[in-house]
């Protein structure tokens, strides 16, 4: 009986020290994840369709706070320009300094002379709704598309202005990594784009996710386990000896 009486209360301890180390490891995932994820990324509410059906009014997105210089063709971005009334807005990148782009060959809009494939644009949706005349985007500025292409107040509404309605990279403010509400999750890779060169990876958002929630489950488990030993040894005490046991 001693014995057995030691053996519980040893486990107990042990699983006490464990259940306290699950716990604050747990804390630390779940806290840093949340904190991590402040420091990076910006939650946005997305004000009409210009970006459908990618994004659509109403969505809540998660951006990347990066500088302009890291932005690459097919980039989502949230940007903002004076001459274009001053307020955030959300666009694609379709073509970077140094870029010649035009629209429309074979339906398809041209970078380089190279025809883009668009999977993010509406079925049947053409690339442009007006022609694009052929233009050669300045250095540090960047070319910038709706993903609704036929009510998008994007580039192509400014292409009488200085730079011919590209934007300097400096306006940009974020990457778009992941719609967040509803959940439909991180952006498709405009693979599109890599005939041209590099495009862009995705931030650490799935990497401050699995903290966050791996440091719920281990909170939530360490803290259930000081009621479930304390039940189980009780039990235990409370156990009938066998019949006929002398």
């Amino acid at each position: 009986m001693s014995r057995t009486r030691h053996t519980d209360e040893g486990r107990g301890r042990l699983g006490s020290v464990l259940s306290g180390l699950a716990v604050a490891l747990g804390c630390a995932l779940f806290l840093g994840g949340f904190a991590w994820g402040a420091v990076v990324y910006q939650p946005y509410t997305v004000p009409t369709d210009s970006m459908s059906p990618t994004i659509v009014a109403g969505d809540r997105i998660l951006a990347e706070r990066i500088d302009g210089g890291d932005v690459e063709r097919g980039d989502v971005v949230v940007f903002k320009q004076k001459s274009w009334g001053d307020m955030l807005l959300v666009k694609r990148v379709v073509a970077i300094g140094g870029d010649t782009v035009a629209c429309c060959t074979d339906g398809k809009l041209t970078v380089n002379g190279k025809k883009i494939d668009e999977p993010y644009l509406a079925k049947g949706q053409a690339a442009e709704s007006s022609t694009i005349p052929t233009i050669k985007v300045p250095e540090g500025r960047l070319f910038l598309l709706g993903d609704e292409r036929s009510g998008s107040l994007d580039s192509t509404a400014h292409l009488t202005e200085a730079g011919s309605g590209s934007v300097p990279r400096g306006a940009v403010k974020a990457r778009v990594d992941a719609v967040a509400w509803p959940m439909d999750g991180m952006l498709k890779s405009p693979t599109g784009f890599e005939t041209l060169g590099t495009i862009s990876s995705p931030g650490p958002l799935r990497l401050v996710l699995t903290a966050i929630v791996v440091g719920a489950v281990l909170v939530m488990g360490g803290a259930a386990y000081g009621p479930i030993a304390k039940r189980a040894g009780r039990r235990r005490r409370v156990e009938p000896e066998p019949a006929g046991a002398r």
